[in-house]
């Protein structure tokens, strides 16, 4: 069997890991898998003779396989099973003829291509779900180190309020527990075999089709759905857009962290390394190398999310282009999903925190961004048309004259009037105007904290 090489850019865009539960010869392994737990499941049932189920899975083995010339019978034949059962055939009579006769008995090549997939899908999750925990034991450590870190909040990407850093990390924290949730939940819904035979009906098997749908699914550590789901592919769908998910939330991250770690902000960086991040002619740059990666896997997996979608109106028993539509999409999803997991681990685990710069940037709206709490202060007293008033021209003022708000406040005799020095300092203090931010980022640990438990359950 030839190998497949690698591409020059897949170490960037997806795991290792994941790259071999989804290379060309773990697909093969897969429905091998499912033809060796087939046979010995009929052999069980006594739809074929009990002699003919070792020789047959003696042959289920990838490795005696072509991956080059199943290609090509892929390529004539409409779908991989074809080219892999007339293979295995062949490797089975030449140590057993009669056995041969039984290979792939009342199957279809769907049930076979579809339950390879489900078992790689179990393996995708299973590495998904060790990899969210790992990452959000990460970002549980920075919240809870940040929990009173103050930084400069920004909407429309411009200042508004202080937050601070804890509740940024919690925030992606929470995101995190909500994906690895899905996962979970998905789970029970998707692990299941895929036996229909030509139809969906399993006539070939006559009144042993349920019996051996169960010794199969044994067999392979997977349920027994309802039915056959040949042209129903919402499970298949239902992954795509957990990850699509998952992915859209990673990149959030890292379009937060990369803004962060711009030179004029300098609040985060990414872990230095020797060549990471590194520019061919300007040896200053330190640039955002994981959240770059991050921010390609979720721009790429919601098209492929729709292109799955899209496929889940299939025709009649058996589908025609859509199923074909599924082959190389979700794989990639779980492909460049992983690579943005992987990335942000690396980055969260490695993160340089710098809470003096951040206090600095707070400090350097010249507590404009305090005008809230003033404003809100002032209004008990003479209402909230007036206040707002007032605290905005006391801001362009600040602004203007690059002096701190404060200042300009104190200035204002209608501010004295109502609010005292000590109180006036008091509404400036940026420490001093968190609302629930330390609760908030308390409660999404809590809820990591739960995670967790379930996941070593």
């Amino acid at each position: 069997m030839t190998a497949r090489s690698r591409g020059l850019f897949d170490e960037f865009f997806a795991s290792e890991a994941m790259q071999d539960i989804f290379s060309d010869r773990a697909r093969v392994q897969g429905m091998l898998d499912f033809e060796a737990a087939l046979a010995r499941a009929e052999a069980g049932a006594g739809v074929i003779p009990p002699e003919a189920a070792a020789p047959i899975a003696s042959q289920c083995r990838a490795e005696r396989f072509d991956l080059d010339r199943l290609a090509r019978g892929a390529a004539l034949a409409g779908n991989a099973a074809i080219p892999l059962v007339a293979e295995l055939t062949g490797l089975v009579a030449r140590e057993d003829p009669e056995a041969a006769r039984f290979v792939h008995w009342g199957a279809t090549s769907q049930d076979a291509i579809d339950t390879g997939l489900v078992l790689q899908l179990r393996a995708a999750l299973d590495l998904f779900e060790a990899d969210l925990g790992r990452l959000a034991g990460a970002l549980a450590e920075l919240a809870r180190a940040h929990r009173r870190t103050v930084l400069l909040g920004r909407t429309w990407l411009q200042p508004a309020l202080p937050v601070t850093f804890g509740l940024k990390a919690a925030g992606w924290l929470a995101a995190m527990g909500r994906a690895r949730e899905r996962l979970r939940e998905l789970r029970g819904r998707v692990l299941v075999i895929q036996l229909g035979g030509a139809a969906g009906t399993l006539a070939s098997l006559s009144e042993r089709g349920l019996e051996v749908a169960a010794r199969l699914a044994q067999g392979l550590e997977l349920a027994v759905p309802d039915l056959p789901w040949h042209a129903q592919r919402d499970r298949i769908a239902e992954v795509a857009t957990a990850l699509g998910l998952l992915a859209g939330s990673l990149g959030k991250m890292a379009r937060d962290l990369s803004l962060m770690m711009q030179w004029e902000v300098a609040e985060t960086f990414e872990p230095q390394a020797p060549g990471r991040g590194g520019s061919s002619t300007m040896p200053h740059k330190r640039n955002p190398v994981g959240a770059a990666a991050i921010l390609a896997a979720a721009t790429r997996v919601p098209g492929l999310v729709a292109t799955l979608l899209s496929a889940m109106p299939q025709e009649h028993e058996r589908g025609l282009g859509g199923w074909h539509a599924e082959w190389e999409s979700l794989p990639e999803i779980c492909l460049l999903t992983s690579g943005a997991l992987m990335h942000a681990v690396q980055v969260i685990e490695g993160l340089q925190v710098d809470a003096e710069r951040m206090r600095a940037n707070v400090d350097s709206t010249r507590g404009v961004i305090l005008a809230e709490a003033v404003a809100l202060a002032l209004a008990r007293t003479m209402g909230r048309p007036a206040a707002h008033a007032l605290v905005e021209r006391a801001c362009r003022r600040a602004v203007d004259e690059g002096r701190p708000l404060r200042d300009m406040l104190a200035a204002e005799h209608e501010v004295t009037t109502h609010l005292s020095v000590t109180e006036l300092d008091a509404l400036c203090d940026p420490a001093a105007y968190l609302g629930l931010a330390e609760e908030w980022s308390d409660r999404a640990l809590a809820q990591h904290l739960r995670n967790t438990r379930r996941s070593e359950v």
